[in-house]
């Protein structure tokens, strides 16, 4: 048995899982906000049901994982930090470099600083965290997990765009993907469930939160998925515009006075169902806005379903058809609604669902198709920690087995 620890670093944040491998027995969630600030607040949860938190000064990321070790000492769920044998880290982009997590060493380290052009919102804070937790467990295994790697299966057919080919040769402009840790977890998931060899499905994942991505899953391999070469690309999100013309950047900077910078922090952060509805980025507001007879609400909740059913006719027909559709993160997880409208008009193509067992159904595993059905349909919640722990586990031995 060993203990595992699962991380997420954000530009003020630091969420953590702290996990018994291989039993997947979860010891610890924790999370720390507003790092950085007077008033950081330290949260974790642990044992049965026992809760601590705090509010204190955090002024960096160094000082949030030694709290978080500190309190895991403190609490009792660890003795010392010598039970910790290995620490992963959610990292946005390995770009075509790494199909697979790695054990971070300096050239990992650098690579991952040379990919910050292509994510600088979340690169710096992932690197902020890696180097945390290097100098207060400096002989604990690092590994980086990486939301592009499941999708570096995707074939180039997919993942190139109609652009002059040099483009791709030499800046990388393509088609990356993201959410890959999540779709990976949901649809090994979706075939133990099944009873079934991952390598004989056809699966559609639909990761829908704030952030929203549908994927193709064939044989275990990404085939393709709505991301692209940024989080921008795909379905309408919280804030994010989706896919779109292209030719709008120009012309919005010169009707606006905006920079080519500006209109895409409009089209990251001021976009989506919350620049549709002018109500809300989440859901939930912009569901009971509808009821209440919001037209802007119901045009939102439109687009954004109709766009995630578009996809789905899609890949099934990329793939030859589809043995299950898969639900998962917080809007797909537990809104009964928006699940209704994706699915509703699909039973052309084998998709049998019960609304009785869809209403209701919020964050737990769950069938919501007729058993006649010849497509599935899963509610299955995500855990990307897990994923995090078990690469990690893996990607040490491995080392560990060669060294």
């Amino acid at each position: 048995m060993t203990k595992i620890m699962a991380v997420n670093a954000g530009s003020s944040s630091l969420k953590f899982q702290l996990l018994e491998m291989p039993s997947e027995e979860l010891l610890a969630v924790g999370l720390v906000e507003r790092v950085g600030k007077e008033d950081a607040i330290f949260t974790i949860k642990y044992g049965e049901g026992q809760k601590f938190n705090v509010v204190t000064p955090l002024h960096t990321h160094k000082e949030a994982v030694e709290l978080a070790l500190e309190k895991l000492i403190e609490l009792d769920i660890i003795q010392s930090f010598d039970e910790i044998s290995g620490v992963g880290h959610r990292v946005l982009h390995g770009k075509e470099l790494y199909a697979d997590s790695v054990v971070i060493d300096e050239e990992v380290m650098k690579n991952i600083e040379s990919f910050t052009e292509l994510g600088p919102l979340h690169i710096p804070p992932n690197l902020t965290g890696i180097r945390a937790f290097q100098t207060i467990l400096p002989n604990v295994s690092q590994v980086a997990v990486f939301d592009t790697a499941f999708h570096q299966s995707m074939p180039e057919e997919n993942f190139l765009y109609s652009l002059p080919y040099e483009y791709y040769t030499e800046h990388g402009v393509r088609k990356y993907g993201f959410h890959g840790t999540s779709h990976k977890y949901v649809t090994q998931r979706a075939a133990e469930l099944l009873g079934r060899p991952l390598e004989d499905l056809r699966l559609i994942s639909c990761h829908l939160g704030s952030g929203a991505s549908i994927a193709a899953v064939a044989g275990g391999r990404s085939i393709d998925t709505t991301m692209g070469f940024t989080p921008l690309e795909g379905i309408t999100m919280g804030t994010r515009s989706g896919s779109l013309d292209p030719a709008l950047i120009p012309f919005l900077m010169q009707k606006t006075g905006k920079s080519a910078e500006d209109v895409l922090n409009v089209m990251n952060k001021e976009s989506g169902v919350y620049g549709l509805s002018g109500i809300s980025s989440d859901l939930r507001d912009i569901e009971q806005a509808a009821a209440e007879g919001n037209h802007r609400a119901e045009v939102s909740l439109k687009i954004f379903s109709n766009r995630i059913h578009g996809y789905i006719g899609q890949y099934a027909a990329e793939m030859n058809g589809v043995d299950a559709i898969i639900f998962t993160a917080g809007v797909g997880e537990n809104s009964d609604v928006i699940r209704e409208r994706i699915l509703r008009g699909l039973e052309f193509m084998g998709v049998y669902w019960d609304p009785s067992l869809n209403s209701g159904a919020r964050g737990k595993e769950l069938f919501i198709n007729y058993p006649h059905s010849p497509v599935k349909v899963i509610i299955i919640p995500t855990n990307e920690e897990l994923v995090i722990a078990r690469d990690t586990v893996r990607i040490a031995n491995l080392v560990e087995e060669h060294a």
